[in-house]
């Protein structure tokens, strides 16, 4: 029932962008802050960015910020993910949260930055 279906990664040089999209649905979207997390390989999975239900209260890790823009479109149940300037060290598993009163996860997505 529940669905968080990801989509925008893939191999990309430095310095270039990639743009993620989460499409949500089976659960009233709106009602949730919804996140973007990722994990590296030897690397435990991170808080990337997150957004508050309506869209206006946004965080990053200081690792992002000023490169990666988090968004929500609650018209489209979709939350996207903006990132520019990619570095090596950015390649992870990206994945799409939702987060209370449940907690739903989205299966990742391969972002790979390399040159």
């Amino acid at each position: 029932q529940v669905q968080l279906v990801e989509s925008g990664g893939g191999l990309v040089q430095p310095g270039e962008s990639l743009t993620l999209s989460c499409a949500a649905s089976g659960f009233t979207f709106s009602t949730y802050v919804m996140s973007w997390y990722r994990q590296a390989p030897g690397k435990e999975r991170e808080l990337v960015a997150r957004i508050g239900k309506i869209g206006v209260t946004t965080n990053y890790a200081d690792s992002v910020k000023g490169r990666f823009t988090i968004s929500r479109d609650n018209a489209k149940n979709t939350v996207y993910l903006q990132m520019n300037s990619l570095k090596p060290e950015d390649t992870a598993v990206y994945y799409c949260n939702a987060f209370f009163p449940r907690v739903y996860w989205g299966q990742g997505t391969q972002v790979t930055v390399s040159s």
